[in-house]
């Protein structure tokens, strides 16, 4: 039995959750979205909890159920508070700036990496070494950070790099005479 499927989507006031046969629709302060379902699962709105459940006891329809009831939550959520990802820079010369649409890094390499913002996502710089990316779809807000961070990872002798702001970067002894 799934432990996170077991327990309702609670929906806050200010957002409207609709089930129409297998599509989750989805509509708060921040915007709307919508989600399809699986066959293996179903959903029903009480009051102001979203309920999933399996139409069928089989494995995969148990996997889907925790499954699906997760993004359920993430799809509520998003459009009600948003979804927020801190990255920061480390490094002498390190820093981002935002300019117009295009996120433009100085990373240490011979040139600026310039990255165009997606229309999805917010881009903010409150200072020239932290990026704030915000936006409603938990995954897409993942996968902007994701990408900037690639441009250069923090590296563990000096900790130089960009990393997310709740991760620590295991720091290496370096070189011994």
């Amino acid at each position: 039995m799934s432990r996170v499927g077991k327990y309702p989507v609670a929906i806050p006031s200010g957002a409207t959750v609709e089930v129409s046969g297998e599509e989750i629709r989805a509509k708060g302060k921040l915007g709307e979205r919508s989600m399809r379902l699986v066959d293996e699962v179903e959903a029903r709105v009480e009051g102001s909890e979203l309920w999933l459940k399996p139409k069928r006891d089989t494995k995969r329809a148990r996997m889907m159920w925790g499954t699906y009831r997760s993004l359920a939550d993430s799809l509520v959520r998003g459009v009600s508070e948003g979804f927020t990802r801190n990255l920061e820079i480390n490094g002498v010369g390190y820093r981002a700036a935002v300019e117009g649409k295009v996120l433009k890094l100085q990373l240490g390499y011979s040139h600026d990496v310039n990255y165009p913002i997606p229309e999805d996502v917010q881009i903010r710089c409150e200072r020239p070494t932290a990026v704030a990316i915000t936006g409603i779809d938990k995954q897409r807000v993942g996968q902007v950070a994701a990408e900037i961070r690639a441009f250069r990872k923090p590296e563990p002798y000096k900790g130089k790099g960009i990393k997310y702001a709740e991760e620590t970067v295991f720091r290496k002894e370096g070189k011994k005479k």
